[in-house]
């Protein structure tokens, strides 16, 4: 994949430029926003933009509505903090395409800024649809596109828009995004180790699969481990067991024996007799785990292995807890895996954490500051790990001369 086009030599002013931004934030029953992370990282762009004279239009989805409107999936609380942050107005449009869109979009002046309702609200954004794209693309006359969590997706926002307008360019979040994660496949400073974490084996079969031949070591921890011991012909209890995943396990295990990477799995886990805080626990071996008893995190010996091999490395790349680190009592593996990331980076070593749940966990233990790079991808960070190409960054144009 060629390097993209970015807005960093850019002078846009007095054009309106659509924008992707990805402002899928949480938020609570009285629809205040609970983590403002997405909103934040998108800052520099718009303020770029803006400070240029540019006519500044932003686009973005809110959850699942599928193609209906839902009052509680509304942009309109985004648009509220966003004018508080950017200290100056932002206009809202009650619609994607309708009038109130156009109107709006119509009426910009340089420096302006206006957030369109939820994209998902229209069933043509997730169908990428050409119409739909076309009625977007119709709004302004470059795009940039700023959400590389949503870059997995050819969406009309993502891919359609910017076919319709002949390309576009990277905003400064994508352009941070595909540099580190870039970085990391085409040229890590070695040893190179990967942690993966999270339940199920499912989602990441293909991202195991492509760092085995690009990593030096990498490290499995989380639900998902219980699937490979049940593989390997051991007893797991009532652990989380991905029968769907049963035959591409065998694969990674198979591909293991022959791989450039080491593959080493925990040797001892916490296990519980219940899923809850107050449950009744026990460290075992892997070997050992009690029947009708569930495996929640990885083991003292395990954290121990995994922070050694953590500490020698030279480029990190995490993602997915190492046991429920959201009840108290299986978060040990978590922290330690955290600290450990932290204390190397700290050391000298380049390290990404690969979005969702490793995210919350970096800020749940407040390691946020002394992460290299924290990804705003979940999906698509792994989907770029795994040596998929991206469809929303495969639809930016190419800056001539330049390899990633």
């Amino acid at each position: 994949m060629s390097k993209k086009l970015s807005i960093s030599d850019w002078n846009p002013a007095g054009a309106k430029v659509l924008v992707r931004v990805d402002f899928n934030v949480p938020l609570d029953g009285e629809r205040n926003i609970t983590d403002e992370t997405r909103i934040t990282a998108a800052l520099p762009t718009i303020r770029y933009l803006t400070g240029k004279g540019a006519k500044v239009i932003l686009m973005s989805h809110l959850g699942r509505p599928k193609g209906k409107t839902d009052p509680a999936l509304s942009l309109r609380p985004v648009a509220d903090r966003l004018a508080e942050l950017l200290e100056v107005p932002v206009k809202f449009a009650q619609d994607t395409v309708g009038p109130d869109a156009r109107r709006l979009a119509e009426g910009l002046v340089g420096g302006e800024v206006l957030l369109l309702e939820n994209l998902r609200y229209n069933p043509g954004e997730t169908a990428n649809d050409p119409a739909f794209a076309g009625a977007l693309a119709g709004l302004g006359e470059f795009f940039v596109n700023d959400a590389f969590g949503t870059a997995h997706r050819a969406h009309a926002s993502t891919v359609g828009v910017p076919q319709a307008l002949g390309g576009g360019r990277a905003g400064f979040l994508m352009e941070m995004e595909l540099a580190h994660l870039g970085g990391m496949l085409a040229e890590p400073e070695r040893p190179f180790v990967a942690i993966l974490g999270g339940a199920k084996v499912s989602g990441k079969v293909d991202v195991i699969l492509n760092l085995l031949d690009r990593v030096d070591t990498l490290l499995l921890g989380g639900g998902m481990i219980f699937t490979f011991f049940r593989m390997m012909g051991l007893n797991i209890g009532s652990s989380l067991l991905d029968v769907d995943s049963s035959d591409v396990v065998r694969e990674i295990l198979a591909k293991a024996r022959t791989a450039q990477a080491e593959l080493i799995l925990p040797e001892d886990c916490l296990v519980a007799d219940e899923f809850a805080a107050d449950a009744k626990t026990e460290e075992v071996l892997v070997t050992d785990i009690p029947a009708d008893w569930m495996g929640l995190d990885i083991g003292s010996r395990s954290r121990e292995r995994f922070s050694e091999v953590i500490s020698t490395a030279r480029s990190i790349f995490w993602n997915g807890p190492m046991g429920v680190f959201e009840l108290p009592p299986f978060a040990g593996g978590t922290r330690a895996v955290g600290m450990a990331v932290a204390e190397a980076t700290s050391a000298g070593a380049t390290s990404v954490v690969g979005g969702g749940d490793s995210v919350a966990a970096v800020n749940h233990l407040g390691l946020a500051e002394r992460i290299s790079h924290i990804s705003t991808g979940g999906g698509a960070s792994l989907e770029f790990m795994a040596g998929r190409t991206l469809p929303g960054v495969e639809a930016l144009s190419p800056a001539e001369g330049f390899d990633r």
